[in-house]
């Protein structure tokens, strides 16, 4: 009888044991593929498109400025999804330097008082 129960025991150690050696192997395996796509520059922006501003709301929805080529599409985020709220030509926003706070909400009330434009 308690050869069976130490039997019992010792496979269940055991299973305990693998299941410890092979979570610790996919969490080292894990470290170095995402260290090695780290120093290849795997997930970097990169491309026209830039990331302007933003101005978090509340805790649901924030405002961005993203910046493609020589336009800037201010979007609005939230439970919803994704929403273009306005666009204005790259040239009307402050350089990266000069950008300080509240500058976004600047451009931000300017694009919106722009009249939107009719659809074709």
């Amino acid at each position: 009888m308690y050869g069976s129960i130490a039997a019992l025991v010792s496979s269940y150690a055991g299973y305990l044991l693998e299941t410890f050696v092979t979570l610790v192997a996919v969490c080292g395996l894990a470290f170095v593929v995402l260290w090695g796509a780290r120093r290849l520059g795997i997930g970097r922006p990169s491309g026209p498109i830039q990331l302007r501003g933003t101005l978090p709301l509340d805790g649901r929805r924030v405002i961005y400025l993203v910046q493609v080529g020589a336009q800037v599409f201010v979007v609005g985020a939230g439970e919803g999804g994704f929403t273009k709220l306005g666009e204005l030509p790259a040239t009307d926003l402050p350089s990266a330097e000069a950008t300080g706070a509240g500058r976004f909400g600047e451009v931000l009330s300017r694009v919106m008082s722009r009249p939107k434009k009719e659809a074709p």
